[in-house]
Formats: structure tokens, sequence, C-alpha cells
């Protein structure tokens, strides 16, 4: 460590740093395995990257309590002190961690008022900057019910008393990063079977930063489903995630949406109201925006989603409506990425199979698709993207027979 403004280089006891941040001990806890780290990275460690083993001795962590090392705090301090001249700043002592009791307490005193809600919800958000450990206390202590329920019940009100509650409670449900389990529950308990239909309603008639958390919180709870509960999707569900799409209200909620098309859209008749909901035309304006198309990982849950609907006649019917579709798809291929390169092959190979008129194929050839596949197959990609390419040309080589891209294989294969 250098000290501070100082050129000297002080020795630091080893035992005093961190184990995972390999830096100085401001809070110092002990884990099960009876290892010491530093309360901040252990906890990102635990909960971030949702790991439950030591990593120093690999066993599992069998209680995810972490137990202040008061002594070892203690030591760092005064060694700090003693170094003050060597530009070593004193760590602070660290405050405790919220204690459930308190927070199960706030929770039943906002029950009293609307003006105690309030104040329990700005508590709350106060609580949970603090530290991990509190976002964990504070899910044990049923936070995120509470706010589910409190999200439930605005929701249902007329749209004129949707307001700072709703919102707030939207906000810190979140950002409370609730652990799969508790997501789960949400959409499990006697009142669970609303939170989806509540987030549909918000998603319709919210102000914008509502809309979007409203949309991020979907995409979490529609994560842990079960196939049983995605496949009797709603109707309104496809509706409001196409009008997020639509609007474009943040790039965080537009990712968000795509990522809940491509969880749902292949279980039961969910193709179908996807399709019937508008989400094709919708995705190819999308394509269009060279804003969108920045990220490629937008591009590629788009194509994702294309092929997807493609493989349902309807799906292929409403692709082949958007005057656009055929050229934007093509000129995704071998510009986005591998995955964005075979969905967008698999896309143009559905259409180009089971809704093949002369007018399809000519303008597939005007529109460059007879060379672009061509070129899939002399560049370096995917086995199976250049499967279907070949597949796709040597359907219809008898048609573009002509095109002076064809491989002459082909065209032999069809000497007429």
């Amino acid at each position: 460590m250098s000290g501070g403004s100082m050129d000297e280089e002080i020795e630091i006891p080893p035992f005093f740093l961190c184990p995972i941040s390999l830096e100085i001990m401001k809070d110092p806890v002990i884990v099960s395995t009876g290892i010491t780290y530093d309360r901040d990275s252990i906890e990102k460690w635990l909960f971030s990257g949702k790991k439950n083993s030591c990593p120093v001795t690999k066993q599992d962590i069998t209680d995810a309590d972490l137990t202040p090392n008061h002594t070892l705090r203690r030591l760092i301090q005064s060694w700090c002190t003693l170094n003050a001249s060597y530009g070593v700043e004193r760590i602070p002592t660290p405050r405790p961690p919220i204690c459930k009791a308190e927070i199960e307490k706030l929770i039943r005193d906002s029950a009293s008022s609307h003006q105690n809600q309030v104040k329990c919800l700005k508590r709350l958000r106060q609580i949970m900057s603090e530290n991990a450990t509190n976002k964990r206390c504070l899910e044990a202590a049923g936070v995120p019910e509470f706010l589910a329920n409190i999200v439930s019940n605005e929701s249902e009100n007329e749209f004129q008393s949707l307001g700072s509650l709703t919102d707030e409670s939207l906000n810190l449900l979140y950002h409370l990063e609730t652990s799969e389990t508790v997501l789960k529950n949400l959409l499990n308990n006697k009142k669970g079977n609303d939170i989806v239909k509540s987030l549909t309603k918000i998603m319709q008639r919210g102000i914008y930063e509502s809309r979007a958390y409203a949309t991020l919180l979907l995409k979490n709870i529609l994560e842990v489903a079960d196939p049983m509960q995605i496949m009797t999707l709603k109707p309104e569900v496809f509706t409001e995630v196409v009008e997020i799409l639509d609007d474009r209200i943040s790039r965080k909620a537009t990712k968000a949406a795509m990522h809940i098309l491509v969880n749902i859209c292949p279980w039961g008749r969910n193709r179908h109201k996807a399709v019937e909901a508008g989400v094709i035309s919708v995705i190819i304006e999308l394509l269009m925006d060279e804003s969108f198309s920045s990220d490629r990982r937008g591009p590629e849950m788009a194509m994702v989603v294309l092929d997807l609907l493609c493989q349902c006649a309807e799906g292929r019917a409403e692709f082949l409506k958007h005057g656009a579709a055929i050229a934007v798809v093509c000129k995704k291929i071998l510009r986005v990425s591998q995955t964005a390169s075979d969905r967008a092959v698999r896309v143009l190979l559905s259409v180009g199979k089971f809704c093949a008129t002369p007018a399809l194929l000519n303008e597939m050839l005007q529109l460059g698709v007879v060379a672009k596949l061509c070129l899939v197959l002399q560049v370096s990609c995917g086995g199976k993207t250049k499967e279907k390419a070949k597949e796709l040309l040597k359907l219809h080589a008898r048609v573009w027979k002509d095109s002076p891209c064809l491989p002459k294989n082909m065209v032999l294969a069809y000497p007429c």
C-alpha cells in the first residue's frame, strides 16, 4: 500500500486484507465457515452472484448471517491511527445493520394512515440504500409482499388515483432485487395471481417511470413462472408489452419487454397472442431504428422473437404484410452477431419455404437476399446457419438460377 501522499511503502498485515477484494477491511464479518471477509465484498459474492460457497474454503455457507468481527476491526482501526503520519486514513466504525423487528414494526405502523405509508416507504428507501445486508433483511421481514400489496391495491383504483404510493412502491420493489424464491411467492400466494394483472394495468396507464419499472418487474417475475402460468397469460399482457416496445419509453424497458417476449412466446398459444397484439410490425420498426441496433443484444432478441413467430402461419402472414420486413431481416445477416444471423436466416427460410410465390421470390432476389445467403456459405459462421442458407437456396435454385452469385452446383441441379 502506498501511504497516500508519502512515497514510503507501508507493509499491511495480511490478515487485515479481505480475501476477495485484497483491500483493507472496513467492516470485517465472519461467515459460517469461520473465514473473515469485508462485509461489502462477501455480500456481493453471496447475494449478487447467487453463490453460497465460501471463496476460501469452498465449503457451503449454511447460514447467511454475517457476524461482525469487532476484535479485528478494532485492530485495523488502531493500526490505521498508528500509521496516520503516512497518509493512512482511519476507517470509521460501521453502523450496525437494521434488525428485522424494526422493519416489521415499521410496516405494521404504516397501516394506520396514508401519511404513515408515505413515511414508511421513505424510511424503507433509506434503509435499502445503505447496504446489501439491509436488502436481505427487508426481504426476510416481508417488505416485497408489503410493496406488492400496495401496487395491487392501488392499481385497482381509477387512473386519477394512481400516484406516489404506487410509483414509490414499484421503484423500491425493483431495486430491492428480491430473490427467486420471493418472486415465486409473489406469483403464487393467495394474492399473487393479481401481481401480473396489476403490473399490466400500470404498464397501460401509469406514468412513464412506473410503466418502465412495471415492465422490468414483470420480466423478473415471468422468468420464475412455471410453464402453465406462462401459457395462461391474458392477451392484454401481450398488448401492453407491445405498447412498451412501440412507445420506447426507455432503453431498459425496451430490453425488458423484448426479454419477456423471448421467454413467453414459445409456450402454448402465446405465438398467436403475440401476433394478434401486433408484435411483428413493432419489432420490424424497431430494427429499422439505428439507436435500437447500436447494442447487439436488442437486434438479437428481436430476431429470436421473429423466428419464433414465423414458425406459425399467422406470424408469417403478418411478417410479409410489412413492406420492409424482408429487407430489414436480410440487412441484419452478418452485421450484428452469429445469433442474429442464424435467426435471420431461419426467418427467411420459414417464409421462403411456406409462403413462396413468384412475387416473393423475385422480391427476395431484388432485395439481395440471394446474394446475402450465398455470402453466408462463403464466410466463417455457424454450420447450422450455412445449412439453413443452403436449404433455402436449393429450394428455389430453379427460380434464382440466373443470379450471378448462385453457386454453379445449385444451378446444375436445375439444368432447365
